[in-house]
């Protein structure tokens, strides 16, 4: 994540030093694009607390999930936000300098069946799942743990443009940008077989750099691919029907998106 942002700055400060016969997109242009994205996520710390029991899983790995790549999944209009998405609309409100708003819909899948080291105490019954050197196995009964409906990044981004290339219908342009926002998921967790709680919550933060090049036609049209990696912390995770069953973790992620979209001018 730091190596990223410090790149994203030397290309800002290095584009901005750099005379530029022709923007890559001019003041007053809105643009918004749609994508998809593949997502990494480093191995975290997840907490859990509830009236009984108070423990912590160490370095517990995850992964996104890819949908099925088809017409169904991706271009059908009714499931269109099933797969890994994104969203953003921008404004331009100078020469190649733009803020945006959306969200990176993600999904985070702990592994299940997976053995990692445990601190803490257990709901009572739930004590056999421990082993005797400080290990559990992560068995469906025990835990499930999804932000699957899902990981939602809502954020907002500076963004600052470079073109490197012109002819004709054609422009190439290099993009940096740095982002914040906060983490709206809806998280599909089992914990001790209890009822999960299926419903969006507020549960933290998440900051983010990026860097990004784009092919424009006719000042119009662009497709579009970012490299973005950023940090998220959520210290209120909803586990479970009952509002005293909370949990929380911190992680860092890195995403590769794949989008196109549209820039126009009122």
């Amino acid at each position: 994540m730091k190596k990223l942002l410090l790149l994203a700055l030397v290309i800002v400060s290095t584009s901005v030093a750099i005379a530029q016969t022709e923007p890559a997109y001019k003041k007053g242009k809105f643009y918004a694009f749609w994508g998809w994205n593949r997502a990494h996520y480093t191995n975290s710390t997840i907490h859990f607390t509830g009236d009984d029991y108070d423990f912590t899983l160490h370095r517990v790995v995850a992964h996104d999930k890819l949908s099925a790549v088809n017409y169904h999944n991706y271009l059908q209009p009714n499931r269109i936000t099933i797969p890994q998405t994104n969203f953003k609309i921008g404004y331009f409100f100078k020469d190649n300098m733009a803020v945006n708003i959306g969200v990176d819909h993600m999904k985070y899948v702990m592994d299940q069946n997976q053995t990692v080291s445990i601190s803490g105490t257990v709901r009572p019954g739930f004590e056999d799942h421990v082993t005797p050197n400080g290990d559990v196995r992560l068995t469906e009964d025990f835990l499930m743990f999804e932000h699957t409906d899902g990981l939602n990044y809502i954020n907002s981004e500076f963004e600052y443009y470079h073109n490197f290339y012109k002819r004709g219908i054609l422009k190439i342009n290099g993009i940096a940008g740095v982002g914040a926002g906060f983490l709206l998921p809806k998280t599909n967790s089992t914990l001790f077989s209890e009822e999960r709680h299926d419903d969006f919550h507020l549960a933290g933060f998440g900051l983010n750099g990026k860097i990004a090049a784009d092919v424009l036609l006719w000042d119009l049209f662009f497709l579009r691919c970012e490299g973005k990696q950023g940090y998220i912390n959520m210290p209120s995770i909803r586990t479970t029907a009952s509002s005293s069953d909370k949990a929380s973790q911190h992680f860092w992620f890195a995403q590769v998106n794949f989008l196109f979209g549209f820039a126009w001018s009122f």
